[in-house]
């Protein structure tokens, strides 16, 4: 491991500041939250051509600083650093539907591990303190052999999304142990919100739900409603994030809930808190179903409570409750647009 004993550029604001890309989406924005309500700084590194993403933050957006910076330069990355004395970083810029990673596999690449490696080369370039945060992903076992999945399962992508994950996983360990940098990297499971866009299969269910309950729609068409997955909240799993960067030593943890639901689960749960029986309105498209359905990627958080002491807060339940409750208000207030079969 390399010496270290050279000075480094030290923040002196009693403020922590932590730089977030991808603080538009989901995560950035639970993660904004979070970071505001512990006193930090917030500052959120966003293409000049991503602008108008800002918005998405709604209530956050007059909280958070916004650096415009394009993250495929390096120069413009380092400056921020060396401009922004970051305390903590956090790397999530990613797409925001892994399918869409088939269509643009080099740049899916660059925009997850180009991101990830240019950022590390700031840290270090600087010489700062900062604790870095990479976003992982359940994306990276892929082809499993065995469940549940823990740190030291074997790593099998099956798409482009999960191949550049590990390589940015991969890219931070390098950096951590060679260069001794404080770098963690959160393998997180499925974690939604109503946050979530309608093409991810719990919102288009939450949505359909509240659209059918308010008479917009009159069904829901699915494809395998056998097929499982490890769900969990994203407001929990942000907690998990920062928790990492606050441990004595840098390291990865496996996030999830280390429990399965099917989709069936997920609809009956969504029909059931606006009060209706699925099985009248949901039909099953055999064209729908995916080949890779049969892996089951569920986690083994045992690591991630014992270090962390980190557990999920918001059961299964309460996460879709939670979000077909704010699409009933969404759509009552008409900011959204229903979602189903046919209109009725």
């Amino acid at each position: 491991m390399a010496n270290l004993s050279i000075p480094f550029h030290i923040n002196e604001s009693m403020t922590s500041t932590a730089l977030i890309t991808g603080i538009t989406g989901q995560d950035g924005y639970y993660l904004s939250r979070l970071l505001l309500d512990k006193g930090y700084r917030v500052v959120g590194l966003v293409p000049p051509d991503r602008q108008e993403s800002v918005t998405k933050l709604d209530d956050l957006a007059d909280r958070v600083d916004i650096y415009s910076v394009d993250l495929t330069d390096s120069q413009a990355l380092r400056l921020a650093v060396e401009q922004l004395l970051p305390t903590e970083v956090y790397n999530l810029a990613a797409p925001s539907f892994v399918p869409d990673s088939w269509a643009d596999p080099l740049g899916t690449l660059d925009l997850i591990t180009g991101t990830a490696t240019r950022l590390l080369d700031a840290i270090r370039a600087v010489k700062l303190r900062t604790r870095f945060y990479q976003a992982s992903s359940s994306e990276i076992f892929g082809d499993v052999q065995s469940a549940p999945q823990s740190e030291q399962t074997p790593f099998r992508p099956k798409n482009p999304y999960g191949a550049a994950k590990l390589h940015a996983h991969w890219t931070m360990v390098h950096h951590r142990e060679h260069y001794g940098l404080y770098a963690c990297s959160g393998i997180l499971y499925n974690h939604e919100s109503p946050r979530r866009p309608p093409q991810f299969v719990t919102r288009k269910i939450s949505l359909a739900a509240a659209s059918i309950k308010l008479g917009l729609t009159d069904r829901l068409v699915m494809g395998n409603l056998d097929a499982k997955r490890d769900w969990g909240f994203a407001g929990d799993y942000v907690q998990a994030m920062w928790q990492m960067l606050q441990m004595k030593a840098p390291d990865d943890y496996v996030i999830g809930t280390g429990c399965l639901h099917t989709v069936r689960d997920l609809v009956a749960a969504a029909f059931a808190a606006v009060d209706l029986d699925w099985t009248g309105y949901v039909e099953v498209d055999p064209t729908l179903i995916r080949a890779d359905e049969h892996f089951q990627l569920v986690a083994n958080p045992t690591k991630a409570k014992q270090k962390l002491q980190w557990t999920p807060q918001v059961s299964f339940e309460e996460l879709i409750e939670h979000m077909v409750r704010q699409d009933l208000e969404r759509l009552q207030a008409g900011t959204v647009a229903p979602l189903g079969g046919h209109s009725s």
